[in-house]
C-alpha cells in the first residue's frame, strides 16, 4: 500500500518472539522493520540479534532505553505475564502503540487496569495477542456458522489432554509458567486460547459451572479442568483440559459443534488442521489447512492495518479481557463449589477479521489450504 514500514521495537526476546512472533515478521518487511529490542538477559539478546540479522548496538537492557528512542513507533511486548501490565503502561506513556502478549495481567483488578487503558490512552493503538482471532481454521468454521451450515448451535464439546513436564527449550520449562505468580497457572497462560476459540464459535457464556484437580507435581498450579458452560444463545457446553504429568495415549484433542442441521469439529495438529462439516444429509465438508495458519501473521496485519489505515483491530482490550474472565470464572466455580453467573453482553462478541480489502477470508494470506466437497 506503499506506506512506509512501521518502526517496531521489541521488549522480551524470548521464546514467544522466536518460535511464534519473528517467523510472521520476516514474512513482512514491508509492514514493519524492527529498529531496536530490548532483554535484560545478555544471552537471550544474542541470541535474537544473531537470528533476526539485528546489530547489537539496537539493544537495550532497559525497557525504557528502548521507548525513549525517536525510530520506535510502536512496540512488541512479549514478557513473564507479572511484568506485562507495567511495561505496557510504560510503552503507552512514551506514546509508543502496543501489541502486547496475553493475558491481561495476573488477575481480575490488572484486567481492569488494563481497560482503563482505552480511557487513558485514547489516541494509542492497543491490540492484546491473541492468535486464535485469526487462524485460518477458525475463521474458516466461524465463517460457515455464520452462513448457518449447522443451524442452530445447541451443544459444545471440546477436549485438550496432554503430558505437560517442563522441558528445557520449550515453553512449559519456563520458571515463571512453572510456579506462576498468577491466579490459574496454565489455564490463564494457554487456556485462554481456548477459551477464546470457544467464544469465537459460540458467542459469550452467561454462566459456568467449573471443576479443578491438582495432579501434576511438576507445576504450581492446576493440572485439570472441567467446566460447563451456558451461552447467551442458549446453547450449552463442555470444555476439558488435562495437563497431565504421565504420558497421556494418543487421543483427540478437537472441539465439535451440534447444530440443528449439521455438525463442526475443528480438528488435527499444528500443521495439518481440519474443519469436517456434517451436514443432515449426511454429506461432508473437509478443509486442511497446511503450513501457517496466519494466527500470529494475521495479528500482525491487524495492528499494522490499525496504525497506518485507522481501522478498528479485533483484538482489543476487551476481547482478551472476556477471555480471562471465563477463566477466572472457572476458578471461581471451582473453589465456591457453585454456578458462577458472567456479566457479559449477550450481544457483539468477536468479530470475524479479515484482510484489509479483500473479500474472501483468505486473500493476500499465506499457506495452503484444501476445501473439499463443495
Amino acid at each position: 500500500m506503499n506506506e512506509a514500514p512501521i518502526r517496531l521495537g521489541v521488549i522480551g526476546t524470548g521464546l514467544a518472539v522466536e518460535q511464534l512472533h519473528w517467523p510472521a515478521l520476516r514474512r513482512m518487511p514491508d509492514r514493519f522493520v524492527v529498529t531496536a529490542f530490548a532483554d535484560p538477559s545478555p544471552e537471550q539478546a544474542a541470541r535474537f540479534a544473531a537470528y533476526s540479522g539485528l546489530d547489537g548496538s539496537r539493544h537495550h537492557t532497559d525497557h525504557r532505553d528502548l521507548l525513549a528512542r525517536d525510530d520506535v513507533d510502536a512496540v512488541l511486548v512479549s514478557v513473564p505475564i507479572p511484568v506485562l501490565y507495567g511495561i505496557a503502561r510504560d510503552a503507552l506513556l512514551a506514546g509508543k502503540h502496543l501489541l502486547c502478549e496475553k493475558p491481561t495481567g495476573t488477575d481480575e483488578e490488572q484486567a481492569r487496569a488494563f481497560l482503563d487503558f482505552e480511557g487513558e490512552f485514547p489516541d494509542r493503538i492497543v491490540l492484546v495477542g491473541e492468535n486464535y482471532f485469526y487462524r485460518d481454521d477458525i475463521r474458516h468454521a466461524r465463517a460457515l456458522l455464520d452462513d448457518g451450515a449447522i443451524g442452530k448451535l445447541h451443544l459444545m464439546a471440546y477436549r485438550r489432554a496432554g503430558q505437560m513436564v517442563p522441558r528445557e527449550g520449550r515453553f512449559n520449562g519456563t520458571p515463571w509458567r512453572r510456579r506462576p505468580e498468577y491466579r490459574g497457572g496454565v489455564h490463564l497462560d494457554a487456556g485462554v486460547h481456548d477459551i477464546a476459540q470457544i467464544r469465537m464459535l459460540c458467542g459469550e457464556a452467561v454462566r459456568v459451572h467449573g471443576a479443578v484437580q491438582w495432579a501434576n507435581s511438576t507445576i504450581d498450579s492446576p493440572s485439570d479442568l472441567a467446566l460447563n458452560l451456558t451461552f447467551a444463545s442458549g446453547a450449552i457446553g463442555n470444555y476439558t483440559a488435562c495437563y497431565s504429568e504421565v504420558p497421556v495415549p494418543p487421543e483427540p484433542n478437537d472441539m465439535r459443534l451440534y447444530g440443528t442441521e449439521g455438525v463442526l469439529v475443528l480438528s488435527g495438529p499444528e500443521a495439518e488442521r481440519r474443519v469436517t462439516l456434517t451436514r443432515a444429509d449426511g454429506t461432508t465438508t473437509t478443509a486442511v489447512f497446511r503450513g501457517i495458519d496466519n494466527g500470529y501473521y494475521g495479528e500482525l496485519c491487524d495492528f499494522a492495518d490499525a496504525v497506518q489505515h485507522g481501522r478498528p483491530v479485533v483484538g482489543t482490550i476487551a476481547q482478551s479481557v472476556a477471555n480471562m474472565r471465563i477463566v477466572l470464572a472457572a476458578l471461581d466455580s471451582a473453589e465456591q463449589a457453585a454456578v458462577v453467573p458472567l456479566d457479559t453482553p449477550r450481544e457483539g462478541g468477536v468479530p470475524l477479521w479479515r484482510p484489509l480489502g479483500a473479500e474472501g477470508l483468505f486473500d493476500g494470506l499465506p499457506g495452503e489450504r484444501e476445501i473439499s466437497g463443495l
